[in-house]
């Protein structure tokens, strides 16, 4: 293993995956720094969502490395061991407990062992208490805490999906289009809670609102075809003719 595969949180290397002749990913490399945002965008077919299988383990390789943490072997590892790792991974569609409150969601997310036999007897400690409080605070959702799920917003749903992740205290967190079915200041909002995530996870975030990657600020890789098509600011690769080209001209 080299050097830039030990430094790193996450490590893609020459990773590839076809589904009946299509090639889904094609060589694909991208490296994740501990600590770092990234956003990824790109053409609908570009990956993206195969990406996210390959490093969560729904789908294997054909070829390629992928580690984390710098020498764990994602493709020997199943999707429940993964999550153990410290990876989480939130879909576009929120998925709460619709009829639980905010607080009991957060509280069923904890880390630890979650077991129906072991929830039965739980009784819970001062520092998840304090645990769900910081999370409530991080998610914008203090005041709602006694609201089901259910009376929430979409905006507010997904800020909940967000905190039941940071509720398992992933290393990194793996954000699908967060910014989707959002109102205007909402979806500023999240780009403000990302950032503040950010500061102790690492965090990937695919996303089509162009506005809202701006306002992330962070390096940005575009995928095309199953590769990197570019990467670096947004100016930058707004600027490549190949961009514009495939995506941003559309």
């Amino acid at each position: 293993m080299n050097e830039k595969a030990k430094n790193s949180l996450l490590y893609l290397d020459g990773v590839s995956v076809s589904f009946d002749g299509f090639k889904a990913l094609n060589a694909l490399s991208l490296v994740i720094e501990p600590g770092e945002m990234r956003a990824i965008i790109g053409p609908n077919g570009a990956g993206k969502t195969t990406m996210m299988d390959v490093i969560t383990g729904k789908t294997k390789p054909d070829e390629g490395d992928v580690y984390f943490s710098g020498s764990v072997d994602l493709r020997r590892m199943d999707e429940a061991s993964i999550a153990s790792l410290g990876i989480g991974r939130k879909f576009q569609k929120p998925t709460v407990f619709e009829s639980h409150s905010v607080w009991d969601n957060l509280e069923l997310a904890l880390a630890g062992p979650r077991g129906p036999f072991a929830m039965l007897f739980h009784k819970r400690t001062r520092a998840e208490e304090e645990r769900i409080e910081a999370i409530l605070t991080t998610i914008r959702l203090g005041e709602k805490r006694d609201w089901l799920a259910a009376n929430l917003s979409h905006g507010q749903k997904q800020w909940l999906e967000i905190g039941m992740l940071l509720a398992q205290e992933p290393k990194l967190l793996l954000v699908d289009e967060p910014a989707a079915g959002m109102t205007d200041a909402e979806t500023a909002e999240t780009a403000i809670l990302l950032k503040e995530i950010a500061k102790t996870k690492s965090v990937v975030v695919v996303e089509h609102d162009m506005t809202f990657v701006r306002d992330l600020d962070v390096k940005v890789t575009v995928l095309h075809e199953g590769s990197v098509l570019s990467e670096g600011t947004l100016d930058h690769v707004s600027a490549d003719p190949r961009v514009v080209e495939v995506y941003l001209g559309r």
